[in-house]
């Protein structure tokens, strides 16, 4: 429900707070007033046309700030959501629109800048306005289906008919390519047999684009590590340093042996420094061994299969080769293997194909032709249960001689959609024997606004219990009636605003007086300068402003009695 609305600096008004209560709330007051003014500031705050027209003399920029509440589950927590303006269960909805003198406007939602689109598609959501020169979704033949939809609670069956839709639409096209595909069998035959070759012979598999390039790569350390091995043995001499160190031992052991001939001792410097050299040079032979041993050990350990890295590489090379010439990653070889095997397949096999989709066709078109005719009896019997509920508030509304009938037309089944096969219009004619039509071609200007309210409570009539639905706002519903009429008028918008929350924007005291919350608008001069301004009336000042309706300018006790009068008249059924 609309709970505030807050307006800066709008034609008259240059600030004003205004606080709306559940059930019906009538704005009142003298022409030119300013009551208009209170609609457009409404509409501005919620997605409508900004005109810099609108911003008060000698001020920079117009401002206006609608606040809502949102019940648990309303619709709009997830539109919120997914224009990334999640709003918590609670917390209070604010629509806010700035026009400046440019033409410039922004708009914000809880303090986030929006497009006005989305401004305006939360507007939608949250208002429904009802004025005698609009069109308003009511006269508008595009939304009647839906309404009938909800009043008759044919989601069900709705949902039946997209879900049919969808699959028959789905077969089709696979019959429809399997045909075309059937149709040039022959070249495509012959190029899926082709490449299915290629890709046979060449027999990729899954990952193996990833296994050939670690492989690669070890591949190609391990042989430039055989190579680093050979060197290292080429630079020490391989056997031949053992054959040389083995030589320079004898040589030694033969000095040795000379100089024990010549008389040296075993202490001797001579016999002592040779035994040690002898000693250093068996120990150098056996780790040269040692380390030759290792060198070959770790060749033995690498275990490179010969030629193996080129025939790697060879392999990455046709695969990537026969990607490119597919268009498809390496990695989508086996998969476009199994869908070609499969095309191919198909083709060969299309005539048997073809009979099986055919009747799958068939099959879907059922469901959904099925699924059609449930979701138009439904509606058959929703238009009939909402042409008598329009029909019995037509005539407390004094348009008895008026009626009001739901128009159901099937489509030709070429023009069925998702939605369902029916043309729904409301129609109405005013008077017996006149010609049925849209409601917005054949109702004046009052009658239009009384048509418009009669279906609006038949519709309420129906509907999901605790279920928001839309602020409705009525203007000057009760232009051009009075006495009963208007009187009938008043307990029409009462018994509405019993589901919801109500705005009517009157000059009739029968209507006003019917409301739950009185607001008068006014304008005075402040300062040498016209300002509009509103005021929520008690219950004193409320029979005041009835009787100054009731009598004009003068209020007279008759006035004030009639007023009384009417605050106390009982709300009844009409």
């Amino acid at each position: 429900m609309l709970t505030r609305l807050t307006i800066q600096d709008v034609v008259l008004v240059d600030r004003l707070d205004l606080d709306i209560r559940q059930g019906l709330s009538v704005l009142t007051g003298e022409t030119g007033a300013g009551k208009s003014i209170i609609l457009d500031s409404l509409g501005l705050a919620t997605g409508a046309r900004g005109d810099a027209g609108l911003i008060r003399a000698g001020a920079s920029q117009a401002a206006v700030t609608a606040e809502f509440d949102l019940p648990a589950g309303h619709a709009l927590y997830d539109f919120l959501e997914d224009k990334g303006l999640a709003l918590e269960a609670g917390e209070p909805l604010l629509l806010r629109r700035v026009v400046s003198r440019d033409g410039r406007s922004k708009a914000f939602v809880n303090d986030q800048s929006v497009s006005v689109s989305v401004l305006k598609a939360l507007g939608d959501s949250l208002l429904e306005v009802h004025g005698q020169h609009e069109t308003v979704g009511l006269l508008d033949p595009r939304t009647h289906a839906a309404m009938l939809d909800a009043y008759g609670d044919c989601a069900a069956e709705k949902a039946a008919v997209a879900e049919t839709f969808r699959a028959l639409k789905a077969v089709r096209e696979r019959y429809r390519d399997l045909q075309a595909r059937s149709e040039r069998a022959a070249e495509e035959v012959e190029e899926l047999t082709h490449r299915l070759s290629e890709l046979d012979r060449l027999d990729p598999q899954p990952d193996e684009e990833a296994q050939l390039a670690t492989e690669r790569s070890l591949l190609g350390a391990s042989e430039r590590a055989l190579e680093d091995i050979t060197e290292a043995r080429t630079t020490v001499g391989g056997d031949q340093l053992s054959q040389r160190l083995a030589k320079a031992f004898r040589a030694l052991d033969h000095a040795r042996s000379r100089a024990q001939q010549a008389g040296a001792n075993e202490g001797h410097a001579v016999l002592k420094a040779l035994s040690e050299a002898a000693e250093a040079l068996d120990r150098t032979l056996i780790a040269a061994d040692e380390a030759l041993a290792l060198m070959d050990a770790a060749a033995d350990a690498l275990d490179v299969e010969p030629g193996r890295l080129d025939r790697v590489e060879e392999r990455l090379f046709a695969l990537r080769a026969m990607a490119r010439k597919l268009n498809v990653l390496v990695e989508d070889l086996p998969a476009t293997r199994a869908k070609m095997a499969h095309a191919l397949s198909e083709i060969e096999d299309a005539e048997g194909a073809l009979r099986k989709l055919s009747a799958e066709v068939a099959q879907a078109q059922a469901a959904f032709n099925a699924a059609i005719e449930a979701l138009r009896a439904k509606r058959l019997e929703a238009g009939a249960a909402l042409s008598v509920a329009v029909m019995a508030e037509l005539t407390p509304l004094k348009l008895d001689k008026a009626a009001f009938r739901v128009d159901i037309r099937a489509l030709e089944p070429e023009r069925y959609t998702a939605h369902g096969g029916d043309q729904i219009t409301f129609e109405v004619r005013t008077n017996p024997g006149a010609d049925w039509g849209g409601m917005a071609a054949i109702a004046s200007g009052g009658e239009l606004a009384r048509f418009a309210l009669a279906l609006k409570a038949a519709l309420a009539t129906r509907g999901d219990e605790g279920v928001a639905g839309p602020v409705m706002i009525f203007d000057e519903v009760d232009q051009g009636v009075g006495g009963a009429v208007a009187d009938a008028v008043g307990l029409r918008l009462k018994k509405l605003a019993e589901a919801g929350q109500v705005i009517v924007v009157t000059h009739s005291p029968q209507v006003a007086a019917r409301g739950d919350q009185h607001l008068k608008v006014s304008k005075a001069e402040v300062e040498g300068a016209v300002r509009s301004k509103v005021v929520e009336l008690s219950a004193d000042e409320t029979l005041e402003e009835l009787a100054r309706m009731l009598s004009g300018a003068e209020i007279t006790p008759e006035a004030r009695a009639a007023a009384l009068r009417l605050r106390q008249s009982p709300v009844v059924a009409g």
